[in-house]
């Protein structure tokens, strides 16, 4: 796995804005080279302010949305339509008004979906979705994402891999459900550690105050169990995308930034 590096902003704004023509860049150059892209979305507030600025991006028409795989690391298990959920709120943010293509927007399933209220079989069945997905060239039960953005909670969790819950202790399965988690809702689905380190990029994205702690935490040598965090990286690359107040806890010794 690749060792994290960081690139620090001034604030979340022009956090959002510099992440989302990074995002672009590598999106256009995998079309270039292999005639499509694969990209992992989250939501909270910092990945829905990317796709936000993602969307009023004039570079964004560079992108040939046609050819884009729109995947998720976790949902809440809400039905379809809820504004709480995260393909709910991306396609607020951006999907609406960019052309991609419905069949390659891989969206978890929902609480009133084919699986009803059976978190595990709707995790099975992402998994399977998954699995169709990955190529011999994979070499593994998931597609070598272009680029897996995650959101870091104030409690180190990405996804919805929380310290010391069965989900982040996983090793085998790539998508697992969730019951029991302490951030509302209790019930949901997520990509597990394998499937996350499959991606050829990791952006942890962290902006705010409250977010200072667990990027000190994760950074400083935590374990993943304790601090999930931790544990996301990508295999050519993992990239954590701060604002000030985020980064205000971490060593000089972290610093310099990773280039552009």
């Amino acid at each position: 796995m690749s060792t994290p590096q960081l690139v620090v902003h001034h604030d979340k704004e022009l956090m959002a804005q510099a992440a989302a023509a990074r995002l672009i860049t590598k999106i256009v150059d995998a079309q270039a080279s292999r005639g499509q892209a694969s990209v992992v979305l989250t939501g909270g507030r910092n990945g829905n302010g990317l796709l936000a600025a993602l969307a009023a991006a004039p570079a964004r028409d560079a992108v040939d949305w046609a050819r884009l795989d729109l995947w998720w690391g976790d949902e809440r298990f809400l039905p379809e339509g809820d504004p709480e959920r995260n393909v709910t709120q991306a396609r607020e943010a951006l999907l609406d008004s960019v052309p991609v293509d419905p069949k390659r927007v891989h969206a978890m399933p929902a609480s009133d979906g084919p699986y009803g209220a059976d978190v595990e079989a709707a995790a099975a069945a992402y998994a399977e979705e998954l699995a169709r997905a990955a190529g011999p060239e994979n070499h593994g039960d998931v597609p070598a994402f272009d680029v897996l953005m995650l959101g870091v909670g104030p409690d180190t969790h990405v996804a919805s891999l929380f310290p010391e819950l069965p989900a982040v202790r996983e090793t085998e399965r790539t998508v697992v459900g969730v019951r029991g988690a302490p951030k509302p809702p209790p019930t949901r689905v997520t990509l597990t550690l394998p499937a996350i380190r499959a991606a050829r990029e990791v952006w942890l994205l962290a902006a705010g105050e409250d977010k200072a702690q667990a990027a000190a935490i994760a950074l400083s040598g935590a374990g993943e169990i304790q601090a999930p965090a931790a544990g996301a990286r990508g295999r050519s690359r993992t990239l954590w995308l701060l604002d000030t107040a985020a980064a205000s806890r971490l060593p000089r010794s972290l610093y310099p930034a990773a280039s552009a």
